[in-house]
């Protein structure tokens, strides 16, 4: 089998809110779709966190790499990719873009082989995993609401995020996750500062104070509490905070992890599977983690290919037992064929089928998709 060719597909039309102070518009393109093709009329499907602009561009320098080459050989091919980028942006768009592809070919291996990807990956020590409801933060009414209706839906476990946490005062942060706590009940809570944003204003001295306001209300853990960049200030965080510390989400590349895990910054790092260098890179920071007994939980705001591709790996990694859901967002909620069922515990499960396990929802692709023929062989 050999790889013949790669097209791309932004999502637009439906693209979420994601806090930014740069807010987000409707058809905004944040998200895009990669399709490898191969000659055997087998197609993988993969997902990137950046423009398809972006991916467009980095799959131009990359396709020399790829054409001809049997896409089974994942990792060797995906080790390519980066290796080859050293002078031409590794790290950003090619990382976002090689993330992708890394994730179309471990669909295009599995269905191959007829296994599922966490298989591959290593072996299915979970058939299913626990979502975790990831909301922004808002004014009490309003995200009490939405905290309610997911409840009602069979979620377990919630996080809500950015809006003015940390931007205005001690107040007002505490006021929120209190109404959030009270919304949830005893069920697991966790808070995201959003500390990624350009120009964050919280320091360290707010990051510790926060983190004790945040286990007077049970706080699973206190996301991106600081910039991302502040690895001796998360080391410092992390060793005197009465509550779990993580982040990692902006991070690509596993040497770029590397820093975080040998210094202990996190208790959890949340590598994002579709910008982070793909399945390849977030398992073996994943086998890194666990070693240094850290667990890696995925950055998972993006798109249902996404969460398929968390979904496997949760199967693949011991400690990995949640994985992010964005709710709200069609391109999660509609995207694949059939959509996603929470079980009567509120649970997922992880596709067993060949590959990622799903596919691509036609009607779906051509309401949002920024070309309606994505992923037909014949198109």
């Amino acid at each position: 089998m050999k790889i013949t060719r790669v097209e791309t597909c932004g999502l637009r039309g439906a693209t979420p809110e994601g806090g930014w102070s740069n807010e987000l518009r409707p058809d905004d393109v944040v998200h895009t779709l990669v399709a490898v093709h191969t000659d055997e009329g087998v197609t993988g499907i993969g997902s990137a966190f950046t423009t398809e602009n972006l991916v467009r561009g980095a799959i131009d320098l990359l396709l020399p790499h790829l054409v001809g080459q049997d896409p089974v050989e994942v990792e060797r091919i995906t080790e390519t990719l980066h290796q080859t980028a050293f002078w031409m942006g590794r790290g950003g768009a090619l990382t976002h873009a090689t993330s992708a592809i890394d994730i179309a070919l471990w669909d295009i291996a599995g269905q191959a082989l007829g296994q599922p990807v966490g298989r591959l990956l290593g072996g299915r020590h979970r058939t299913r995993v626990r979502p975790y409801a990831s909301v922004l933060m808002d004014e009490a009414g309003p995200m009490t609401d939405n905290l309610t209706h997911l409840v009602e839906q069979g979620f377990t476990a919630f996080k809500i995020g950015w809006w003015k946490f940390g931007r205005v005062d001690a107040a007002t942060d505490e006021r929120t996750v209190a109404a959030a706590r009270a919304a949830v009940g005893d069920r697991l809570l966790a808070v995201d500062a959003g500390g990624s944003e350009g120009f964050f204003p919280g320091g360290l001295a707010w990051a510790k104070r926060t983190a004790r306001m945040l286990a007077d209300y049970d706080v699973a853990w206190f996301e991106e509490a600081l910039a991302p960049d502040d690895l001796e200030g998360f080391a410092e965080l992390r060793a005197g905070s009465p509550v779990p510390i993580s982040g990692g989400e902006v991070l690509t590349r596993r040497q770029s992890f590397a820093p975080y895990l040998r210094r202990r910054a996190f208790d959890i790092v949340q590598p994002d599977t579709t910008k982070g260098g793909g399945l390849s890179e977030s398992r073996r920071i994943g086998w890194e983690a666990q070693d240094l007994g850290i667990r890696l939980i995925p950055h998972g705001w993006n798109t249902a290919i996404g969460l398929a591709a968390d979904l496997q790996l949760s199967s693949a990694l011991v400690s990995t037992d949640l994985v992010e859901y964005k709710t709200g967002s069609a391109y999660v909620d509609d995207l694949v064929a059939g959509g996603w069922r929470l079980d009567a515990d509120g649970y997922l499960d992880i596709p067993s089928g060949p590959g990622l396990g799903v596919s691509l929802d036609p009607q779906a692709v051509a309401k949002y998709g920024t070309r309606p023929a994505f992923a037909d062989p014949k198109a």
